[in-house]
């Protein structure tokens, strides 16, 4: 295994201490927003020789992050690999790839993900008493609804004005949301998705079309290497409503929560249905090695332990076919292309 640097990066949203505590470094004040390890062009890994990881192993399909949020990000999606490619064309898309997303908890997490089911949604706005909303989902349900906030058809300010009398956690999210993004229509949309509270080791998948924004905490996040996001709300960010209703899915997700496989005792896997990668999380007293490493070769972070070769913090790089020996009684997560 090659040992690896990540790429800090400093967005407003980021957590001022978790980051820096896993590397072992002071805070200086600023966000710690990521911390990247991958061949992304915005934040490239070097490797302990100095040169560029991408020099070595060439574009890597995938990126692994060390995401600690502090405050929620943008309400969004991503496109599937059929919009991509065709959005790229029109010049809507930076790349013409999908960017699905695996978010692991390092912390307890808390997130949006996915349409809630309608039955659970409309018990939802039954107990703080958004009657407006509940009527129109039960009439014309979730897509429409979602395309009417957002082209401001629906008039928002009832449904505003009983989370504002609700002791509901849905409804108080809403109420935090307002205060900070006024006139937002995404405000309300939350009160349609999974509101998901992840135990560390628990993981959402993002797919495409999947409407989600993470809330509070500290994740390991292996994602397509792809910049495509489609932002409709809570940013300051350019949004895209057009684009965003065109590619949302109002699919019901009904359990949002991914949960690692135990392939061998401390060795989790989680590979959801249609990734196009594997994330394991490797834990145990004693030694582990993992191995042999898929085409695309791996990467691996420490994120709990260490030793002097392999450090809490650091990353590495595992070439195809061959194994690496982690650290006795740490945690890593290892992320591959499918």
């Amino acid at each position: 295994m090659r040992r690896i640097d990540g790429v800090v990066q400093h967005y407003a949203w980021g957590d001022e201490r978790a980051i820096p505590e896993l590397l072992g470094v002071e805070p200086d004040g600023r966000p710690w927003a990521e911390l990247w390890f991958g061949t992304h062009p915005a934040g490239p890994s070097t490797t302990d020789d100095g040169n560029f990881l991408v020099d070595v192993t060439g574009p890597l399909p995938y990126l692994l992050k060390v995401l600690a949020a502090a405050d929620p990000l943008s309400l969004q999606a991503h496109p599937s690999a059929e919009r991509a490619r065709a959005g790229h064309a029109e010049r809507r898309y930076a790349d013409p790839s999908a960017k699905p997303e695996l978010l692991c908890a390092l912390t307890p997490f808390d997130a949006l993900c996915g349409v809630r089911p309608p039955d659970a949604t409309a018990i939802v706005l039954d107990e703080i008493g958004a009657d407006d909303l509940a009527r129109q989902l039960g009439r014309d349900g979730v897509a429409r609804l979602v395309a009417d906030l957002y082209r401001r058809r629906f008039d928002p300010d009832t449904t505003l004005a009983a989370c504002a009398g609700s002791s509901h956690d849905a409804a108080r999210l809403v109420d935090d949301l307002a205060g900070r993004y006024p006139n937002d229509p995404s405000v309300v949309v939350t009160l349609l998705l999974n509101r998901v509270r992840l135990d560390p080791g628990e993981a959402i998948y993002l797919g495409p079309g999947n409407l989600h924004a993470y809330l509070n905490g500290v994740g390991m996040e292996l994602m397509a290497a792809s910049d495509n996001v489609v932002r409709g709300g809570l940013t300051v960010k350019p949004v895209d409503v057009d684009e965003l209703l065109t590619v949302f899915d109002p699919t019901p997700l009904v359990d949002p929560v991914v949960r690692g496989v135990e392939d061998r005792p401390g060795v989790f896997r989680y590979a959801p249905a249609g990734a196009p990668f594997v994330l394991w999380r490797i834990e145990s007293d004693g030694p582990q090695r993992f191995g042999p490493a898929p085409a695309a070769g791996a990467i691996a972070v420490c994120t709990a332990g260490g030793d002097e070769l392999f450090a809490r913090g650091a990353g590495g790089f595992i070439p195809a076919g061959e194994h690496a020996e982690l650290p006795s009684g740490s945690t890593c997560y290892v992320a591959s292309a499918h």
